[in-house]
């Protein structure tokens, strides 16, 4: 079963990458006390989301911030080193945090893993946006397809807010 409003975000561990190598990051941290908008994506560089999802929030960024908002966070299941260059070349770095679900368990513990094996991607994060204040669930957006960024959209997180 899916994630859902009302529900904890599930404890799970997230790596950012850091001046050591990758550093872990609890749900417990990221999410405890804050009010934080959190959207997935099924892969960094990927063409949805390289040029539809990211580049919305990356937009409407201060607009959301401005809804008492205290950061946007990205997930993806790609390894830290991996979301740091997608976080510099998009233009992301400080607006954006991007954290690692490498092994997929947030994914899955959220229910909200999917199969990417048949374009050869594996276990990957369904596209999806969510506003989480102190660690449940406000309100989750959920794409039927992978390459749609419609309901997930930082657009439609804003009239949410």
């Amino acid at each position: 079963m899916s994630l859902s409003a009302g529900e904890r975000v599930p404890e799970t561990t997230f790596y950012v990458s850091g001046d050591g190598g990758p550093q872990p990051k609890s749900s417990a941290e990221v999410f405890g006390g804050r009010k934080v908008v959190l959207f997935g994506v099924p892969g960094a560089f990927t063409p949805t989301c390289q040029n539809k999802h990211l580049p919305g929030f990356i937009e409407h960024r201060d607009s959301i911030l401005a809804k008492g908002v205290d950061e946007i966070v990205l997930v993806a299941v790609n390894d830290p080193f991996v979301l740091k260059a997608w976080s510099a070349t998009t233009g992301a770095d400080g607006k954006v945090t991007f954290l690692s679900d490498g092994n997929g368990e947030f994914a899955r513990a959220a229910g909200l893993d999917m199969d990417g094996s048949g374009v050869g991607l594996g276990t990957r994060v369904k596209r999806f946006a969510a506003i989480v204040e102190d660690g449940v669930v406000k309100a989750i957006f959920v794409e039927d397809s992978p390459g749609e960024a419609e309901k997930s959209s930082a657009a439609r997180v804003l009239e949410a807010l």
